[in-house]
């Protein structure tokens, strides 16, 4: 089944941009998914097209009417879920990428100006998403971060099976380092174990690094595994012992 995506925004030109290259851009031309750029401005009542009105109560700038944005999700709206992009939403986790993709599609609406109608949200219940404590001129940019997310993880479009659980955030991990050829280079070398071809070696010393690296740059995230995760006798008796491992100036 084809995974769909509907993008209401008041730039439609603006799609796919960036996810008509890459994983994304091969996964569109293989048709794993579909893009459907709906142009809010379309179901504006007036000659002029106008899809924003001053705020009651007065204020700065411009609201998205709500029978306009009314009109536009109504034409898209199914059984898939339903996402308003915004910056009082909550924050965007790899959770909600995994649950995106295994849905059927999504359905992204693109705010503008100082947002929309909140009688809109109230009527139709859309999750609020936000990708960080930030404010950017529009959703576009964040829903096609939500939308590369997602499509990354549909099957067959990643190479290798096993990316998409070892990568970080898939167990409340950071991921852990990556060592290429050559071996050694301007005095750094790869370290030891993964060149020894002992698989589970490696496996502990890998878990152990994402172990210590959440640990020191992420302690939201180490609290949040410390609780789903059982302790791991296999990466426990390496942890003591990784920073060993770890070539000089790794943080």
């Amino acid at each position: 089944m084809t995974w769909r995506a509907s993008v209401l925004t008041l730039f439609p030109e603006m799609f796919p941009g960036p996810l008509a290259h890459s994983l994304a851009g091969r996964a569109l031309a293989a048709g794993i998914w579909t893009l459907d750029p709906v142009n809010i401005r379309d179901f504006a009542h007036d000659r002029h097209r106008t899809v924003d009105d001053t705020p009651f109560g007065g204020g700065p700038g411009m609201v998205m009417r709500p029978d306009v944005i009314d009109a536009a999700l109504a034409t898209v709206v199914d059984d898939r879920p339903t996402v308003y992009l915004t910056p009082r939403g909550r924050r965007f986790t790899q959770a909600d990428a995994q649950r995106y993709a295994a849905a059927s599609g999504l359905v992204l609406l693109c705010g503008r100006y100082e947002g929309i109608d909140e009688r809109v949200i109230d009527a139709r219940a859309p999750e609020e998403i936000s990708l960080g404590d930030y404010v950017l001129s529009g959703g576009e940019l964040a829903a096609m971060v939500v939308l590369d997310a997602a499509i990354r993880l549909l099957p067959g479009v990643m190479g290798a099976a096993d990316s998409a659980t070892e990568e970080s955030f898939s167990q409340h991990l950071l991921e852990y380092p990556h060592y290429t050829r050559p071996a050694e280079w301007q005095g750094r070398r790869v370290p030891e174990v993964l060149l020894s071809g002992h698989h589970g070696a490696v496996a502990a010393w890998r878990r152990a690094e994402a172990e210590r690296i959440t640990r020191a740059r992420r302690p939201d995230l180490w609290d949040a595994y410390r609780a789903a995760t059982p302790a791991s006798p296999l990466a426990s008796a390496t942890a003591a012992n990784a920073h060993v491992a770890s070539p000089a100036g790794a943080p």
